[in-house]
């Protein structure tokens, strides 16, 4: 008996063979499976080193015998209390599964097919893939000496941009724009043009360094302010970030946005982590003292990172990225190869606990 086999048609867009899926970093669980190894350090996600805010994991414990309901979709609480914290009230803020979401709901709002959308081309990976999914062109800015010049930008402003992205600090160069620059773009882009500023890093920044983009927001200008919990709070695995924009823009966020995209447990915690001075205080102390370590260290194997604004390196290389990752790998050391970016001799990593800093550059010197 034969069986007569069709194949149906690939129903999915065309557009997705435009884009290139996300690739996480390799779990820890995930190299020591496929090493054979006991001991791994992950250096490769600028997560919080030492951890969770202890306030949040305290304020997590109540909410487990809340898991039945639905979380509050408005967010009240964790809102409330980051307008306080910003001077403004509840409409001005957006909450999201990660700032990553709200980049998502960015271009649901505002990018219509064959728009476009400017970027820095060693940005952030999350925005030129959400610029294809409307069917719209990213539009990609090669970095100069590891900064987005604004300059560059506005000569490729035309009749339809509608959006540009700027990662400040950016990730994964950690480089900073200095407020004076970010003002002189503010003042010559067109005003109908929503311009989104990624501060996931600002925290780390020394107080005389905050660009206080926020100025702009409560002009009522087409600016949105993405933030995390992700980082300097330690909560990278309950996904919650916020948007700070105009409340006629966070309307139009709200409008794509799915309803129960925060859950409880993850807007308990991060409302708990902004009250945990002390721990943030710690994370500071350790990433200072952590870059002082590296940086030291690693101009002494001569590969001198980028200076950083930020809790990790960009590290340009002699070698290629790919090899020196996997040979890390087999010393039970995770980093990021910055090879999605083009960027074949160049790895990011994370400023870590002192033993692991210590570790990795053992690693690398071991390796080069």
């Amino acid at each position: 008996m034969t069986t007569n086999e069709t194949v149906a048609p690939d129903p999915a867009r065309a557009i997705l063979n435009l884009i290139r899926p996300y690739e996480p970093a390799k779990a820890i669980e995930e190299v020591k499976r496929e090493y054979g190894l006991t001991r791994v350090i992950k250096l490769a996600s600028n997560e919080n080193p030492l951890g969770p805010s202890p306030k949040a994991v305290e304020a997590i414990i109540p909410m487990m015998s809340q898991l039945h309901r639905y979380p509050d979709p408005s967010g009240y609480t964790l809102k409330g209390k980051l307008a306080d914290r910003v001077g403004l009230s509840r409409e001005w803020i957006v909450l999201g599964n990660g700032s990553t979401e709200i980049v998502e709901q960015v271009s649901l709002a505002f990018l219509n097919p064959g728009d476009e959308a400017i970027t820095g081309k060693e940005m952030f990976f999350k925005y030129p893939i959400s610029i294809r999914f409307m069917s719209a062109e990213p539009v990609l800015v090669p970095l100069v000496e590891h900064k987005l010049r604004l300059d560059d930008v506005l000569e490729r402003v035309t009749p339809r941009t509608k959006v540009v992205f700027i990662a400040n600090p950016n990730n994964p160069t950690g480089t900073m724009i200095p407020r004076e620059e970010l003002d002189d773009f503010m003042a010559r882009i067109p005003p109908e043009i929503v311009v989104v500023l990624d501060e996931a890093y600002h925290e780390f920044l020394p107080a005389d360094q905050d660009p206080d983009f926020l100025r702009y927001v409560r002009e009522g200008r087409n600016v949105i302010i993405l933030r995390t919990f992700s980082k300097i709070y330690g909560l990278a695995g309950l996904r919650v970030g916020y948007g700070i924009a105009p409340p006629h823009m966070i309307a139009s966020l709200n409008q794509v946005r799915e309803v129960f995209n925060t859950n409880s447990i993850a807007q308990h915690a991060a409302a708990a982590a902004m009250d945990d001075g002390g721990f943030i205080k710690k994370t500071l102390e350790n990433n200072e003292i952590g870059k002082k370590y590296l940086a030291a260290g690693l101009e002494k194997l001569g590969i001198p990172p980028v200076p950083t604004c930020t809790n990790f390196f960009f590290l340009p290389l002699p070698v290629d990225c790919r090899t020196l990752f996997e040979q890390l790998l087999r010393r039970g050391v995770i980093v990021r190869p910055m090879a999605r970016y083009d960027l074949d001799k160049a790895i990011r990593v994370t400023v870590g606990l002192p033993e692991e800093n210590e570790e990795f550059l053992k690693a690398i010197a071991g390796v080069l």
